[in-house]
């Protein structure tokens, strides 16, 4: 005779109610990568309008006197600084590269805007929505990561994607927009 304690026993399967939740499926990946790829595809073609013109934006120089008569030093300065910012911010979430990164840059990028934009109302054509809505998918990425389909899967430090380094970065990306903020006279 044995002793239970030495006795063999199969694993019983987990009913369904008690099963943990995946960290990532395939439907969870695809839904971030659709998220990055409007978000930063968007972002970056709004980057594009600041520095190159494009889409019917104002390149440096108009850009440069928006923030000029908006209270910002060095207009143009700030325009290549808000262009790179929502271009490079915008294609690191697309391809999901640094996405913490990408996601705080855009996320300072946008609360710049949502102040100059004013808070008139919430709703378009004078509200914020637009804005609000970029910056929290922005957020949201940074926290939660790119999912399985982005380059950061190749990056040891970000492989294993962690609250932490996102949480860390939209802190990054808020403390970095208030003191561009406190610039503007």
């Amino acid at each position: 005779m044995t002793s239970p304690s030495a006795t063999a026993t199969k694993p019983q399967a987990a009913s369904p109610a008690a099963a943990p939740l995946a960290l990532s499926t395939p439907a969870h990946d695809a839904g971030l990568l659709l998220l990055r790829l409007v978000l930063g595809l968007t972002m970056a073609a709004h980057g594009s309008q600041k520095l190159f013109g494009w889409f019917g934006g104002g390149g440096i120089s108009g850009t440069g006197k928006f923030f000029t008569a908006s209270g910002y030093p060095a207009g143009d300065a700030m325009a290549v600084v808000a262009g790179l910012t929502e271009t490079l911010g915008g294609l690191g979430l697309a391809v999901g590269l640094l996405t913490p990164l990408a996601g705080a840059a855009v996320v300072g990028t946008m609360i710049n805007a949502i102040v100059v934009h004013g808070t008139g109302s919430f709703f378009a054509p004078e509200g914020i929505e637009y804005e609000l809505l970029l910056t929290a998918g922005a957020a949201a990425l940074a926290l939660t990561g790119p999912g399985r389909y982005a380059v950061d899967r190749a990056l040891p430090v970000l492989r294993g994607h962690r609250l932490a380094h996102g949480a860390l970065a939209v802190a990054l990306g808020i403390v970095l927009a208030v003191v561009t903020l406190l610039i503007r006279s």
